[in-house]
């Protein structure tokens, strides 16, 4: 989707960023969200996975928290969504919304 290449699976994860926001977007919270909005059961390592991929494409930027006592003194990993994030989210949701233009029809069609 658009011209970033964005797979279903990034574009999704790039909605939980966003919607969580900086200060909340760690791999859990996303797979939690991802998982209340879509009902998907994404895994913890698949959205590692896709941050990375995601941050080597530019979309996104991460950075590791202080150490956290409640965690036994682990880091945590949060992202955001930078602005070429933002514009590829806004061009696929368009390429999908154009893609659906006129299909009301066809799918009520049985």
């Amino acid at each position: 989707m658009g011209k970033h290449g964005l797979g279903e699976f990034e574009f999704i994860v790039l909605l939980a960023v966003l919607r969580l926001g900086p200060e909340a977007a760690h791999p859990i919270a996303n797979v939690e969200d991802i998982r209340a909005h879509s009902g998907r059961r994404g895994k913890r390592a698949a959205v590692y996975v896709t941050l990375q991929r995601l941050e080597q494409k530019g979309l996104v930027a991460s950075w590791l928290a202080k150490p956290d006592d409640a965690r036994g003194g682990k880091r945590r990993r949060f992202a955001r969504v930078l602005p070429a994030g933002r514009r590829a989210m806004r061009e696929a949701r368009a390429t999908l919304e154009g893609m659906w233009q006129g299909l009301d029809a066809a799918l009520e069609a049985e």
